[in-house]
């Protein structure tokens, strides 16, 4: 594995949502910091080409029914089917949502789906997965009332029907900001934050290390017992999937005052964990990140880096690290793009190997070295070994220069 890409001037969000689908990634929302989140406005869209590395920002129709458009949040979820992106949950500085929206990405417009059943009440800071045409949410925050969740609710797609799982065995335990990945028939739990007085918010903060799975097929909560070194208990991280394997990246421990930017790899077949090293400079350390695979390249862009120490402000407000400068926070919201090659090619392991022995033998000039020129016309665009500036602005303001999709 090669970190081969290391861009700036993409969107700068914090707890964004995000869905890959085809060669684009389209996020949805979030946060940054010193940006209005008290209005109702419409919900900002981003979609990355993979193949160009192009951002771009996207309007919505003239004819589009705004009625149907969620508001600008953050602590949401977004999940794919087929060409459709299913956003639930989430709030803003106002107000928690449980409407369920549907963006269609064949006509670029919103609608919101008539459901049925027992929809889950408002929250945010909650999972969601598909597995089989239906989609599970499990756990948040509840706004009213202040609680912790650790139930588990269905959308039955094909009839639009909520339902709340009865489930075997003991489930995760009450948290919010931790990872649901399906894999088969299967939904991986990691992570998260909880309360030593959950149901309760009491900001006695309690981490979980332990892996959970849901069998969908017998509705019954599996802890599997683990072989190799656990990663440490975080939430606020990224999971991915590739060739059946769990992966974990970044995520924060407050009891531990802790940013991480590890990559951590789980075989559900041999229930084995493993730390995973790739090749190259990796993003620095951050949490609430958005990460999507396309083929085989991991997308990695936004989230924040909180510099310390830093001052008291309300406890729900304080775990989104909402900057205002009211609470005068100092806060790295990014705007970068890291792209980790999971299967680089040979020429991508070269650049790299060519990097390496640069660093090695202090070689500033590329013009320096006996390569072929297109080489080295390619390595003069990235450097894989850079080192990230997290407390400057690294590029003029994205929102005033930025191309539109429509």
């Amino acid at each position: 594995m090669y970190w081969t890409v290391h861009m700036y001037g993409g969107p700068r969000r914090v707890n964004h949502a995000a869905v890959a689908i085809g060669t684009s990634i389209f996020t949805f929302g979030g946060y940054c910091s010193g940006v209005d989140y008290k209005s109702f406005k419409p919900i900002d869209i981003h979609v990355l080409d993979t193949e160009k590395l192009k951002w771009w920002k996207l309007e919505l129709s003239d004819d589009q029914d705004y009625t149907c458009v969620p508001f600008q949040r953050y602590g949401h979820t977004a999940v794919a089917l087929e060409s459709n992106i299913y956003l639930w949950g989430g709030r803003n500085d106002n107000e928690v949502c449980n409407t369920l929206y549907c963006f269609n990405t064949n006509t670029l417009k919103w609608t919101k789906p008539t459901v049925y059943g027992s929809i889950p009440v408002p929250r945010d800071g909650h999972s969601a997965c598909i597995i089989q045409n239906c989609m599970y949410i499990f756990g948040g925050f509840q706004e009213h009332p202040s609680l912790f969740a650790s139930d588990l609710y269905m959308l039955n797609f094909n009839s639009m029907v909520w339902s709340i799982v009865k489930t075997k065995g003991h489930p995760p335990s009450y948290r919010d900001f931790h990872t649901a990945t399906a894999i088969d028939n299967k939904m991986y739990i990691f992570g998260g934050r909880g309360d030593w007085h959950a149901p309760r918010q009491t900001e006695k903060d309690k981490y979980c290390s332990n892996i959970y799975y849901l069998d969908t097929s017998t509705r019954k909560w599996i802890r599997p017992k683990i072989h190799g070194t656990k990663p440490i208990a975080r939430r606020s991280h990224s999971a991915f999937v590739y060739n059946g394997c769990l992966y974990i990246f970044g995520g924060f421990n407050k009891n531990k005052d802790l940013h991480f930017h590890d990559i951590n790899r789980y075989d559900p077949v041999s229930s084995t964990w493993m730390k995973i090293l790739p090749k190259g400079t990796p993003p620095c350390a951050r949490r609430r990140q958005i990460c999507q695979v396309v083929n085989d390249r991991v997308f990695i862009s936004g989230g924040t880096s909180p510099l310390f120490p830093r001052p008291a402000i309300p406890a729900r407000l304080r775990e989104y690290d909402l900057g205002d400068i009211m609470y005068n926070v100092d806060l790295k919201d990014h705007d970068d793009l890291h792209v980790l090659d999971l299967k680089p090619s040979l020429k991508n392991i070269c650049m790299v190997n060519v990097w390496e022995n640069m660093e090695e033998m202090k070689i500033d000039n590329i013009d320096d070295l006996s390569i072929p020129s297109s080489l080295k016309r390619d390595l003069a665009v990235y450097d894989p070994f850079e080192i990230m500036d997290t407390e400057s602005n690294m590029m003029q303001s994205y929102e005033e220069n930025f191309p539109i999709l429509s």
